[in-house]
């Protein structure tokens, strides 16, 4: 996307993504959902183990989806979905039935998980605009 007389990126009207990077989102939300399932499961499975198995698994995605799509949106849309599917399974059902107890390797799951898609889409490549190399020198 070269930006030649027409000012700065930024300042450019904002496109539509393509169908296929659409469908790459969509694809990258559910995975990042039941990424979140299986994390639920494992972490109180096998405790400390469980617990480092599942955030690498989330970090994994995270960074996975940003360098496949090449920008910070494929880190989101994994974690979007991991978040809402661990939010869904912390509520309660009328039974009294729950998936995660309140105990030390749950909270550490929920905050860890949460960390890890910051630090994740914090060092997930950043889309550059195409064009020359902006230094100096040249």
């Amino acid at each position: 996307m070269s930006t030649a007389g027409r000012g700065s990126a930024l300042a450019q009207p904002l496109q539509r993504p393509s169908a296929g990077r659409m469908a790459a989102y969509a694809g990258l939300f559910l995975l990042g959902a039941v990424v979140g399932l299986a994390g639920a499961l494992v972490q109180g499975a096998w405790f400390p183990g469980g617990l480092l198995l599942a955030l690498a698994g989330a970090a994994g995605l995270f960074l996975g989806g940003a360098y496949a799509l090449r920008g910070r949106g494929g880190a989101v849309a994994p974690v979007a979905g991991w978040i809402v599917a661990v939010i869904l399974l912390t509520a309660s059902r009328p039974e009294g039935d729950f998936l995660f107890s309140a105990g030390l390797g749950s909270y550490l799951f929920l905050f860890g998980g949460m960390a890890v898609a910051v630090i994740c889409a914090t060092l997930a490549p950043g889309r550059q605009p195409g064009g020359g190399a902006a230094r100096l020198g040249k």
